[in-house]
């Protein structure tokens, strides 16, 4: 059955090379990972914010409800979805857009590196909603 085993033996030049292989391939790869982990973290945080924006001016549109309504729905959905930091920085406010009386609602935030800290992206969405008539 088969011959003898043969053993391969590293020369001893080469001792080593896949420790120096591994670290090359790290050193490469491991911005690349957290470059893609850091894109998909802002990438979620911007459409949650997006998505509390608007559900915030759709509030304070409703007949009856104002600004500080939809402030507060809107800080409140951002708390329950990602963390109430993201929203420190929420401004609710009438405008006309087109003739048709409007509520705007602007959240600003900074995501930080990896969502540990350091420096940060800074994200600014809006929310629009027509104002119910009486």
């Amino acid at each position: 059955m088969g011959g003898p085993r043969r053993r391969t033996r590293l020369r001893g030049d080469e001792r080593g090379a896949a420790v120096v292989d591994f670290v090359l391939v790290l050193v490469v790869l491991l911005p690349l990972v957290l470059g893609i982990f850091q894109l998909g973290l802002v990438l979620h945080v911007r459409n949650t914010l997006a998505s509390a924006a608007a559900e915030g001016a759709r509030y304070a549109a409703a007949q009856g409800r104002g600004e500080a309504d939809g402030e507060a729905r809107t800080r409140e959905q951002v708390e329950g979805a990602v963390s109430g930091k993201f929203a420190e920085d929420v401004v609710v406010r009438r405008v006309v857009i087109g003739g048709v009386p409007t509520i705007e609602v602007v959240v600003r935030a900074k995501v930080p590196a990896l969502g540990l800290g350091g420096p940060a992206v800074e994200v600014e969405v809006a929310g629009h909603a027509v104002q119910e008539q009486p």
